[in-house]
């Protein structure tokens, strides 16, 4: 068994950089394309590519921080790392519990894909799909990382191809009057209005820092990923929200998916080939994604003394989280077998994972004195009044990305994340005089 404060060293360092970009993409190209793009429609028209843009400048804008510290040092706890290192030990604790519980709604993507499946194949039963579907993966991340990547690779490259075949097929259809019908139908509220709730399709990248210690050269390759995996995923959303809105008359595509889109561009074959490689594939990239980064920081987490360090033991020939895994894989067999309200349980974290992202961005000014050798020889080392201004621009899109969390959910939803909130500082309280938070992060070596 792993020893205290030593699991995550233990991680196999198997991820270059493509392994590494493909998890990004594959994590960010979810559901949230198939389904929030006819929303943005709704609310701007064909000056979608625009919101577009809008909500890239918003991600990497609340990004920035991540990117600064893992250029600076490798984060073995990913998330938690930086939470621990920059907010101290009660806010690591509360961030243990919200991070554990947000992971719950796994099992979201194994239903929709099942859902997806059914409705193009007239047959099978969506839990039973569902469940193989979460245990081909499960079993793949047992394996290792490393074949987790090899998955991922081939998952994303058809991916990919699935959503150009869309983007290129379509664009001979755009109307001729794309400038001049239907441009900005709310006007510039409208637009930013998009933009933000785009934000939950093009964010995601910077996930890929949970992987740190599995990295073969994480200081270098992770920041770097960060920024292309979001801002190429933003470009190519562009061009298929053109192709969209520009179709069909903005009316009759306001609020509704890109199936039916396609449905009128592409062939039959096509049109099946871009539901399975397109809006199936992107279910089971995230889920595959986040099999992978989601025990990382409760890994360490265990290490540190929050939860038993039985749970940070590791597989002695894949050096895998194996009971982790497993307790993911079981709460996920659970909701699918209970009917349990998948979105439900997503969401009740939803403002505390995202205020966890403010936390970083307003701390970052710590990170030259955490870690000064570090931060003299990192790429994206910046002067003292740059890195203020970046500590107030990424707080403030970091807030801004909160309320719009918040503008989403009911009531009821709201009082569940403060009620977490509780639950989670009352655990951290209640931990803290048995936790030794070790450092884990590594500075840059020559």
């Amino acid at each position: 068994m792993a020893k205290q404060g030593d699991s995550t060293k233990q991680l196999k360092k198997t991820l270059g950089f493509w392994d590494l970009m493909s998890t990004a993409i594959g994590q960010i190209i979810g559901a949230g394309i198939m389904t929030l793009l006819g929303a943005a429609i709704a609310l701007t028209g064909r000056s979608v590519p625009i919101a577009f843009i809008i909500s890239a400048v918003l991600v990497v804008g609340f990004s920035i921080p991540k990117i600064l510290i893992c250029g600076a040092v490798c984060v073995r706890g990913g998330e938690y790392t930086m939470i621990a290192m920059l907010a101290g030990k009660r806010m690591a604790g509360i961030y243990t519990i919200v991070n554990a519980l947000s992971n719950l709604s796994l099992a979201m993507f194994s239903l929709s894909f099942a859902s997806y499946f059914i409705s193009l194949f007239h047959f099978g039963d969506e839990k039973i799909i569902a469940l193989i579907l979460t245990t081909v993966f499960f079993v793949v991340n047992i394996i290792g990382v490393d074949v987790m990547a090899k998955f991922q690779n081939i998952i994303v490259i058809l991916l990919c191809v699935a959503l150009g075949v869309f983007a290129a097929f379509g664009v001979s259809h755009i109307q001729p009057d794309y400038l001049t019908s239907g441009f900005m139908t709310n006007g510039i509220g409208g637009l930013f209005q998009a933009g933000g709730l785009l934000t939950f399709a093009v964010g995601g990248g910077t996930v890929i820092a949970n992987l740190s210690a599995e990295a073969k050269n994480p200081i270098r390759d992770i920041p770097l990923v960060m920024i292309v995996s979001t801002l190429a995923v933003a470009l190519v959303y562009g061009a298929i929200g053109v192709v969209a809105a520009g179709v069909l008359p903005v009316e009759q595509v306001a609020g509704i998916n890109l199936a039916t889109v396609a449905e009128n561009i592409l062939s039959r074959p096509l049109y099946v080939f871009f539901i399975v490689c397109g809006a199936m594939f992107a279910l089971i990239s995230t889920l595959n994604a986040q099999f992978a980064w989601a025990t990382k920081p409760i890994l360490q987490g265990c290490d540190d003394g929050w939860l038993p360090q039985k749970l940070a033991y590791l597989h002695p020939k894949y050096k895998t989280p194996v009971v982790l895994l497993a307790i993911l894989y079981v709460l996920a067999v659970v909701c699918i077998i209970s009917g349990l309200s998948i979105s439900i349980l997503g969401n009740l974290c939803l403002i505390l994972t995202t205020f966890a992202v403010a936390i970083i961005c307003a701390f970052i000014w710590k990170l030259p004195q955490i870690s000064p050798a570090g931060w003299e020889k990192s790429k994206f080392k910046s002067s003292k009044p740059m890195l203020t201004f970046i500590l107030i621009f990424s707080t403030a899109c970091a807030v801004f990305n909160i309320w719009l969390n918040v503008m989403q959910l009911s009531t009821t939803l709201i009082i569940g994340n403060v009620v977490l909130l509780i639950i989670a500082v009352i655990f951290a309280e209640m931990r803290l005089k048995h936790v030794d938070l070790s450092p884990s992060y590594e500075e840059i070596v020559d």
